[in-house]
């Protein structure tokens, strides 16, 4: 089961960062998408997710196997961090078409007195 989460994690990390790579400003929100959620199942994957367990201990710490909420905290706090950031992006990227017409990140920008 392992293997299968670091394949997964290994293609999404590299599908966003073959998206970092393109020269057109929305692929490269969608990259950096990808690449934050990559690190989310990481993150996740780190807390060794148990199912039924209870997050906390009890009063006599009887139980031997219990859920860590640290992880799930920190992978819900980059959630909703990540979905603030990619609406500004976003936001920024259109606003950039709108005003230059072209959403390429090497297009030569015209100065004012030039067509």
């Amino acid at each position: 089961m392992e293997w299968m989460l670091a394949a997964s994690v290994g293609v999404v990390a590299s599908c966003g960062v073959y998206l970092l790579l393109r020269r057109r400003s929305m692929s490269v929100v969608f990259g950096l998408a990808l690449l934050s959620y990559a690190t989310n199942l990481v993150l996740f994957s780190m807390g060794r997710l148990t199912v039924g367990a209870p997050p906390i201990l009890g009063p006599e710490g009887e139980s031997a196997v219990y859920a860590d909420p640290l992880p799930q905290a920190l992978v819900l706090t980059a959630i909703v961090i990540g979905f603030a950031m990619t609406a500004f992006v976003v936001v920024v990227a259109l606003i950039a078409h709108r005003s230059l017409g072209d959403d390429d990140v090497d297009a030569p920008v015209a100065q004012e007195g030039e067509p």
